[in-house]
């Protein structure tokens, strides 16, 4: 008896003491060393009751305090702060590249409605190809749209051959090549020569593939510089306990990466005064310098990032199985057990096993969330062609027209830091839930706006003189220059705002909701399909080419306005309930690493056992 109480003396000694200790220091103590429960153990000096210390007694009543680093109960969960973390070194870099990338896309995409439009000889301003407002748009549509399907060739390159790092590499390569043949054919002398649209032509094609390729695989590249899967619990210098939760942290990632990418777009803050002043090859010139830049950081740095290799026929095979269930109806039906079962082993040429089926059909339950996006990307569109249109029928004042085009990476700069910091701390802390589909929702209505807003410009245009619904009309010329409507294109800055504002809550989060919901091996293919999304809406923009001429322009802004409200009431109507079961789909990836541990033990344990008979045998 004497043996057994010493026993469990030196167990409270040893473990249950110090919790005690730690968790009631500056609290009275019993002459066991417990906490004294009773009205002075729970008020404070000041006597206010000690909401912190109830809550750490339940805590300790319900089980134990998680330690540091330890995955937190379901109650902490509930009670305590989740924090995001810091962004290792490796992400900052591959942001470098981004923006470097998105520097040269935009520093040159935002001049095509110029370069296309407007003549040669300037007599609109500044132009190359003279194909007017319609074949403008016509061929900045089809660049959208052909850098919107290419991700899937970059995804295919990324999983099945090289790897992401080095698929970006290579990509890079084809990209600047597409900028030197850009470059060249816009220099004068090809121009007058009749270069200009044939070597446009190709640039678009050969851009088009490069930043596809890039596209598919920088955005998954930079959330895997991030490795934590589970939360984990953390004690501040303050004392506060918090959670490190790692949806948090890849939402600041993709905030971080998209604030990266609209720091890029600042290039046309200086291509439009370039193309003005001196020419459109000067501003491609620097673009193509800065991507050099870029590509330095990429390869340079190297050593610094997290690269993994390359997972197989992943995308190739998805698309396979995906035929399958479409032709036989059933989503089991590429499973090698389903196959046996129904007599059909043989029917389909297949390698997987039926762990990737089920893989893939997580991966298309996150895709369905995107069937959505076409509508909000034809949106989107807007500002980088007629928008610019509409700004070269307004008093310009010195600025050029392709200029306004900043106020949307400019809203985005100033509000992705106010709520990344500030408003969605803020609800963490209040425990207010603002989940992804809510805040995909939120971005359709901001879009919504955004166009309605478009709409009352253009109908402000067609009030004001010379031309009134016929803008730049030849009964405006002045010494041989046509003169826009007498309205100032300052007007038209909300609409730019309001764009880029949709942008960080649909744009964003849907790059975040691609990422943490596809299953580790599919991360590519869902982005991919992600992308794809923004080039199946830059087809709903080419079907709308007939109806961007003046007047019609004016209701096509109101019908866009009318489809992103409805697609947005739909959209969160059809998925809304996909917010209550968040926190278990963000689970799924840190229980699959689980399982992949145990498995990695075995394998290993069994490599030491073939290699201790080997070497019995020798």
């Amino acid at each position: 008896m004497a043996e057994h109480e010493s026993n469990v003396a030196e167990i409270h000694s040893q473990y249950v003491a110090p919790v005690r200790t730690s968790l009631h220091k500056d609290r009275p103590m019993d002459f066991t060393g417990g906490a004294i429960d009773g009205p002075n153990n729970l008020i404070s000096e000041k006597g206010v009751i000690d909401e912190k210390f109830v809550a750490e007694s339940s805590s300790i009543e319900k089980g134990f305090m998680t330690a540091d680093d330890g995955e937190p109960t379901e109650e902490e969960k509930q009670t305590l702060r989740h924090v995001a973390e810091n962004l290792p070194i490796s992400a900052w870099l591959v942001a470098v590249v981004e923006l470097c990338e998105r520097f040269t896309y935009y520093g040159v995409q935002g001049l095509f409605q110029n370069y296309i439009q407007r003549p040669l000889d300037g007599t609109d301003g500044r132009g190359a190809l003279g194909m007017g407002h319609v074949g403008a748009t016509g061929l900045s549509t089809f660049f959208q749209f052909w850098c919107y399907v290419t991700p899937i060739l970059g995804a295919i390159v990324a999983d099945q051959y090289l790897g992401k790092y080095y698929t970006i590499v290579v990509f890079c390569i084809i990209y600047m090549s597409g900028l030197l043949i850009l470059f060249v054919t816009s220099l004068p002398v090809c121009l007058r020569h009749g270069a200009g649209l044939g070597g446009f032509i190709a640039a678009v094609i050969i851009i088009g593939i490069g930043t596809g390729g890039i596209k598919s695989n920088v955005s998954p590249l930079i959330a895997e510089q991030y490795t934590r899967k589970k939360m984990a619990v953390k004690t501040l210098k303050t004392g506060e306990r918090i959670i490190l939760d790692p949806a948090a942290t890849v939402q600041r990632i993709y905030m971080i990466f998209y604030f990266c990418i609209n720091v890029g777009s600042l290039s046309l803050l200086a291509t439009p005064y370039m193309e003005k002043d001196v020419g459109f090859w000067s501003a491609y010139l620097l673009a193509l310098c800065m991507f050099g830049f870029g590509f330095a950081v990429l390869v340079l740095g190297k050593k610094f990032y997290v690269v993994r290799p390359p997972k197989g026929s992943i995308i190739t095979d998805a698309f396979k199985a995906i035929w399958i269930m479409v032709i036989n109806r059933n989503m089991d039906a590429p499973k090698p057990s389903y196959q046996l079962q129904a007599g059909t082993e043989g029917r389909y040429k297949i390698h997987w096993d039926d762990h990737f089926i089920d893989e893939l059909k997580r991966a298309l339950v996150a895709c369905r969330v995107f069937i959505f996006y076409p509508v909000y990307w034809v949106v989107y569109g807007q500002f980088s062609n007629n928008f610019v249109s509409q700004a070269g029928q307004m008093q310009g004042h010195g600025i050029p027209n392709d200029l306004m085009q900043n106020f949307d990476p400019i809203a985005i700069i100033v509000f992705i830091p106010v709520l990344d910091r500030l408003v969605y701390p803020l609800l963490r802390k209040l425990h207010i839930p603002f989940l992804p589909i809510t805040r995909i929702t939120v971005g359709f209505f901001v879009g919504a706006i955004a166009m309605a807003y478009a709409a009352i410009v253009q109908h402000l245009i067609y009030n004001a003189g010379p031309c009134y619904k016929h803008p730049l009309c030849d009964a405006s010329m002045v010494d041989g220059k046509t003169q826009p409507n007498k309205i100032h294109i300052a007007i038209q800055t909300p609409a730019y705002m309001l764009i880029g504002i949709s942008e960080i809550f649909a744009s964003v989060t849907g790059l975040e909701y691609a990422y943490m919901k596809a299953p580790p091996s599919m991360k590519s293919f869902v982005q991919a399909m992600y992308l794809l999304t923004n080039a199946f809406g830059s087809a709903l923009g080419e079907a709308l080419t007939p109806v961007a001429v003046d007047p019609k322009i004016l209701w096509m802004f109101v019908g866009l306005s009318v489809s992103s409200f409805l697609a947005g009431c739909l959209f969160y109507i059809v998925y809304h309930h996909l917010n209550e079961t968040e926190e278990q789909m963000n689970a799924l990836e840190a229980e699959y690493a689980d399982k992949l541990v145990p498995a990695a033990k075995s394998r290993a344990t069994k490599d030491e056992l073939e290699a201790e008979k080997t070497g019995d045998a020798v």
